[in-house]
């Protein structure tokens, strides 16, 4: 599809037919009447510390017709697009076998050393996902070949060892010498292979997992841990959690004893103490860390890792994210604690940092059930990765928090950023935490219109609904036999202006506050329905460093100013890399000016009549039309305002 196309119309189409035969692929794969369930791998270590809620299966959960149906979809096209061969091209001539294909260019260009973290990792990630979420089997197929070709390249090195670069970028940085981050995509690759295994039932992929750990312990080994704590300071990303997540399927201790070497003791020590010493420090190196972290805890009942994990968390969504709920300030950095109003940079949030939080809050909030981990999820659900995909599939690095800037995007084949490979990851995975249950009762924990199937209660619930352009949703039970059970409603903590809820038309009286579950506790029967009204309301997010620089938020939604198109063209947006180059050096400008009475804040911007979710501000020198940040896609805009309160 060309660039030119407005994302907004593109979305507001309800389908992404019209993409689809620009792209000219294949058609969508038709929506699941039935829920088809791939091979999941059952695991041979049960963990000590139990979620106390379970997600269900993405294999028993579909998406009808929605932005995020419709990002899914414009995600599996592009995975199609990609050839085996291009993604094989660099793991073959390391293994010094044959290819007569054109590499691809940004991170996987053969001179560069972080090739092979998305052609054998984030690929292999993405294809099992959308299997799952989908039940895809041409990509499966696609998928399984990949593998197959890999364990051959494995094959012919001879030693365990899998990789797109030469394995004495090992020595290099176990020697201490200049090396980008080898580990970083060792642990992509084998995670793409342990996602084969376990969303596709590829038991190849599990064996060339395991035989890549072996050789990670043949490195490990023999280093005493002052001179592993040195490797360490090099970015290694989730090797703690991909070799836990291994020892957890295959019960072989010596993953676990290999996982717990990559404990960085230069994180870990300050955080299990509940100190802050993130400032300065690059942020998306050490979320991965403390997604291994709580993995650690869940599989041994270690404490402290619990309490690594959750200071942690802490820290981020208090002192080091935006309104977005999106973290790393300028140039991928945390910046001093709650320095909100300093970083309003071009160069901030890095998409990966927003993946990876909402990859450790999901961890978080199974072990609690605590809605208040949801609503950081939703948050950073609608406020950052919803918007950073364009009509062909292509992502972002950044999602710039600068006024008047703009979003930038890379290109199909000469990108491949870390964010490229957590951005195909992402919307082929949004169904894995709308639904969780525990042994009796179901959590509605997002307002996505969906189905899930609970087959054990012989159970289907079917939601319903346009939210965020509607603030509303409705829940239909489809059972063969009456159910006992609790329907537990998440009331986000934006929701302060009451909830109603009906089933059967029959209003309800429950006292559930905003930043809780409305527990609707009944005989369930074939047809009941559940109505949930959740008003949305204007509130600020205000920096915690200075009051008065505020972004404007509508229920869950950062709204942004809309600053039109002026001076912006097209390779200012699109890019190999990013074009992030375009915006290194830049100078912030300052938040917008607003003037405001200090007694009543929200009094300077109002809805527009009749218009969804749109606003504009009042009574000020120059005004503006603001939206839900998501729905700017060419246009320049502005989320934080300095207000004179």
């Amino acid at each position: 599809m060309p660039h030119n196309v407005s994302r907004r119309s593109f979305l507001a189409s309800g389908t992404a037919a019209g993409a689809l035969a620009a792209l000219k692929v294949r058609p969508p794969f038709p929506p699941a009447v039935s829920f088809p369930s791939p091979s999941i791998a059952e695991t041979a270590v049960a963990d000590k510390v139990s979620w106390k809620v379970q997600p269900f299966p993405m294999s028993q959960v579909r998406l009808r017709d929605t932005l995020f149906k419709n990002a899914m979809e414009i995600n599996r096209q592009y995975l199609h697009k990609l050839p085996n061969d291009r993604l094989l091209y660099s793991f073959r001539t390391t293994a010094g076998l044959p290819s007569n294909a054109s590499p691809f260019g940004g991170w996987e260009a053969p001179d560069c050393e972080l090739r092979g973290h998305f052609n054998g990792g984030h690929y292999l990630s993405a294809c099992a996902l959308t299997y799952s979420s989908t039940g895809d089997q041409e990509l499966k197929e696609k998928a399984d070949a990949l593998v197959s070709e890999l364990a051959g390249c494995q094959k012919k090195i001879g030693t365990g060892y899998l990789g797109a670069y030469p394995a004495n970028f090992y020595d290099r940085l176990r020697d201490g010498g200049r090396v980008w981050a080898p580990f970083y995509t060792y642990h992509k690759i084998m995670a793409g292979h342990l996602d084969m295994y376990l969303h596709c039932g590829n038991a190849e992929a599990l064996d060339t997992a395991e035989k890549m750990a072996k050789w990670t312990g043949t490195f490990v080994d023999p280093l005493t841990d002052e001179h592993m704590q040195r490797v360490l300071r090099v970015e290694h990303g989730g090797m703690l959690e991909v070799l836990s997540n291994l020892y957890a399927v295959t019960g072989k201790e010596e993953y676990l004893h290999w996982a717990r070497r990559f404990d960085h003791k230069a994180i870990f020590d300050p955080l299990a103490a509940d100190h802050d010493e993130l400032s300065g420090k690059h942020a998306n190196t050490n979320i991965p860390k403390i997604t291994g972290a709580v993995r650690g805890y869940e599989l041994t009942g270690d404490q402290r890792y619990k309490d690594i994990a959750e200071n942690f968390w802490n820290i981020i969504t208090t002192q080091h994210a935006y309104c977005t709920g999106g973290t790393s300030g300028d140039g991928e950095y945390w910046h001093e604690a709650g320095k909100i109003s300093e970083q309003l940079t071009p160069i901030a949030q890095e998409c990966c940092c927003s993946y990876n939080m909402m990859k450790l809050t999901r961890h978080l909030y199974g072990l609690s059930a605590d809605p208040a981990k949801m609503d950081y999820y939703e948050r950073v659900l609608y406020n950052v990765r919803l918007g950073t995909q364009d009509p062909d599939g292509m992502v972002m690095y950044f999602v710039s928090i600068a006024t008047r800037e703009y979003r930038t995007f890379g290109t199909p084949f000469d990108s491949f950023l870390c964010c490229t490979g957590t951005g195909v990851e992402e919307f082929a995975k949004t169904q894995d935490s709308i639904y969780f249950h525990d042994a009796r009762d179901m959590y509605i924990n997002l307002f996505v219109a969906s189905d899930v199937s609970w087959p054990e209660k012989g159970l289907k619930l079917t939601q319903s609904t346009d939210f965020p352009e509607k603030d509303r949703t409705t829940l239909t039970i489809s059972v063969k036999r009456p159910v006992d059970m609790a329907l537990r409603v998440r009331i986000p903590y934006w929701a302060e202006n009451g909830v109603f809820i009906a089933v059967n038309a029959a209003p309800l009286k429950i006292a559930a506050k905003a930043g809780t579950y409305a527990s609707i506790e009944r005989r369930w029967n074939n047809g009941d329905k559940v109505e949930v009204k959740l008003p949305m309301s204007l509130h600020a997010d205000a920096a915690p460093d200075d009051s008065h620089v505020r972004a404007m938020m509508y229920g869950p939604l950062v709204l942004a100013a809309n600053m039109g198109n002026a001076g912006l063209r097209d390779e200012m947006i699109y890019g190999p890399q990013g074009p992030r180059e375009l915006k290194k050096g830049e100078k912030p400008a300052p938040p917008l000016p607003a003037k405001a009475d200090a007694s009543n804040p929200l009094a300077w911007i109002e809805p527009v009549p009749g218009k969804a979710l749109e606003f504009r501000t009042v009574g000020q020198e120059q005004n503006h039309s603001l939206v839900p940040f998501y729905k700017i896609f060419k246009d320049r805009y502005s989320i934080y305002w300095k207000v004179d309160a």
